[in-house]
């Protein structure tokens, strides 16, 4: 008996080798009964829902971005159109020095000349009868000229 207690039984192990894996931490699926249940993800949908919310955070980024350019543009509009009327006001007849944030008034005289004044076109009276009123302008700070009113037959640009 003593020699059976000596011989070492080499160990079998029941499950086939080629059910067994080496590395069962790479695999896609749990290898236990145990283990956590691995689903494959449906990639084209992932993808699908992420291509949509990109599209549409990308798309209100440039709504805005648009909108602030278009903004923008009507600033740059409003000065060039100040701008414009400010060539054209100081290319009139001035006998006084405007003030910054003060109305004046611009007229045609009869031989076409025109003239900056203090005075309102319903203040004029009878020696008014020469004049045409053009616009009502208003120097602000950067000297440019702003229209408070303006006579609907005339046009600054023409």
């Amino acid at each position: 008996m003593e020699q059976k207690k000596k011989t070492k039984i080499a160990f079998v192990n029941p499950i086939d080798p080629d059910k067994i894996a080496e590395n069962p931490h790479l695999l896609p699926y749990a290898h236990t009964v145990g283990g956590a249940v691995i689903k494959p993800e449906d990639t084209g949908k992932l993808k699908g829902r992420a291509l949509s919310a990109m599209n549409q955070q990308t798309d209100m980024q440039l709504s805005q971005i648009y909108e602030q350019m278009q903004l923008l543009a009507t600033q740059a509009q409003k000065i060039q159109a100040r701008k414009s009327i400010s060539d054209y006001i100081y290319q009139t007849e001035l006998r006084f020095e405007p003030l910054i944030n003060h109305d004046y008034h611009l007229y045609r005289k009869a031989d076409q000349k025109l003239m900056l004044s203090l005075i309102g076109p319903l203040s004029w009276g009878r020696s008014g009868q020469d004049l045409t009123f053009l616009a009502t302008v208003k120097l602000l700070a950067d000297h440019t000229w702003e229209v408070i009113e303006q006579n609907p037959d005339f046009n600054f640009n023409g």
